[in-house]
């Protein structure tokens, strides 16, 4: 019997919970994730003048299917996978029926905060029909928000 790789391992535990991870490995379910005490006394990691992360796809209002693709801009700033501390850089999450964390607070792990943990810059996303909420949040080496935070305006979706 052959043993499932990481790779493996994590996108099992993805569509376990309905996500499925485009490009990478996410890490939806808090996979080397250390505890929020931990992280939360590190401090916050400045976030570069003029950064700003946006949707590509979808837009706000717009109608999807189930299983669509979430695409992520991000302007004056660098994309680096979690772990690793270069100035400049964080990586990815999306926030689904969720409100951004507060300031100084780790961004969780779980179903409604999806980690982008290796730099990916696009994932698809599984959804129940109805109307959810999207944002993009873009977190440091330790899953914390950038000082000022470097997130998106909330959009809707309605999945049909």
């Amino acid at each position: 019997m052959r043993r499932k790789g990481v790779r493996e391992a994590v996108t099992g535990i993805a569509l376990a919970v309905g996500i499925t991870v485009a490009s990478g490995i996410g890490l939806p379910v808090g996979a080397g994730l250390r505890a929020d005490a931990a992280i939360a006394a590190e401090g916050t990691t400045p976030a570069p003048k003029g950064a700003a992360v946006y949707f590509q796809a979808p837009q706000d209002g717009q109608r999807v299917p189930r299983r669509f693709t979430v695409r992520i801009g991000l302007r004056d700033m660098g994309v680096a996978p979690a772990g690793v501390a270069i100035a400049g850089t964080g990586h990815h999450h999306v926030l689904i029926d969720a409100e951004a964390p507060a300031a100084g607070e780790p961004i969780p792990a779980d179903f409604n905060h999806i980690h982008l943990g290796n730099g990916q810059t696009e994932v698809e996303l599984t959804l129940t029909p109805g109307r959810h909420t999207l944002q993009l949040v873009v977190g440091d080496h330790r899953h914390m928000p950038h000082q000022p935070p470097v997130q998106s305006p909330k959009i809707t979706v309605t999945v049909y």
